[in-house]
């Protein structure tokens, strides 16, 4: 039996970019994206779906942790829209690709012709 090779999942939703929550208790917040889960289809967004978590009290190098943190949890990439400049105004907009013609060069010199993939906004047409 042959094994099956996991291929990476990839989203149109990147570390960085700016998104708005368009559903659930966040609805209409903008804010950067922290950390992107591909397996579990799942962002972290800055600001957005905050909750509280209860530490136990220790010691750390002489100082007491422990209490109530407040941080980020995760959201589920279809409840955001990436946020493009729009000639002047930010909008919202779902994400297309584009294959690009592009020249390459290799190491001794010779050049070849290859595809290159870009993110483009599909509202606007520009390159992300």
């Amino acid at each position: 039996m042959s094994k099956k090779t996991a291929q990476k999942k990839t989203l149109a939703i990147k570390k960085g970019d700016q998104v708005k929550v368009i559903a659930g208790a966040d609805k209409g917040v903008e804010g950067k994206v922290i950390s992107v889960i591909a397996e579990r289809d799942r962002v972290i967004v800055e600001g957005v779906n905050r909750v509280k978590r209860h530490t136990r009290t220790g010691t750390d190098g002489g100082a007491n942790t422990g209490g109530i943190i407040t941080s980020e949890a995760a959201v589920h990439v279809s409840n955001v829209m990436l946020v493009v400049d729009a000639d002047g105004d930010k909008t919202t907009s779902r994400v297309g690709y584009r294959r690009d013609d592009v020249t390459k060069t290799r190491s001794d010199g010779s050049s070849y012709s290859a595809h290159r993939s870009v993110r483009v906004a599909s509202k606007t047409g520009k390159e992300i």
